[in-house]
């Protein structure tokens, strides 16, 4: 884990950026990041999976599965849940183009862009599988909880992401 001070969670990076004369300049894939209000990022690369769906900050996005079928990949993302195993992997700080990194929320409060799919206020939550960028109650023993329903009128979640 590297410690970083100071940075700039909205910033994205591109391939480029993160080699070359400018390896060790940027964060690398997997970092972790803690904010001095106790949230913690992680460093990851954004897929805009089958249906091309651009990363939109505040969205939760997936590990990406091709197909819905997990190859083990944790470094790289996707708000498109036809391209996950149903298993969410944080809540995007930032807004990277295909291909591209940037920062993911994995634990503290966070307020999502869109409502949730369901759920109430005090409930686990697991990533839709029918709707991209969000969540929904977990209903079933088999769902992966990623995060919890602060308040759920207002957006507000407690992220409990794997990382």
């Amino acid at each position: 884990m590297t410690s970083f001070v100071g940075i700039d969670v909205t910033q994205t990076f591109t391939a480029a950026q993160l080699t070359g004369a400018n390896s060790g300049k940027a964060p690398k894939i997997n970092d972790l990041y803690e904010s001095f209000d106790g949230k913690t990022y992680r460093f990851v690369k954004y897929n805009q999976g089958a249906g091309a769906i651009a990363a939109v900050i505040g969205n939760v996005v997936g590990f990406y599965a091709p197909g819905g079928t997990s190859t083990g990949v944790t470094n790289e993302v996707t708000s498109d849940v036809s391209d996950t195993a149903a298993n969410g992997a944080g809540v995007l700080a930032g807004a990277p183009g295909n291909g591209e990194y940037g920062w993911i929320q994995v634990k503290g409060p966070a307020t999502l862009n869109t409502a949730l799919v369901s759920g109430a206020s005090g409930q686990a939550l697991a990533l839709s599988v029918t709707t991209d960028g969000t969540l929904k109650v977990a209903a079933a023993v088999t769902e992966t909880v990623c995060a919890y329903s602060i308040l759920s009128a207002s957006k507000i979640i407690m992220c409990a992401f794997p990382y």
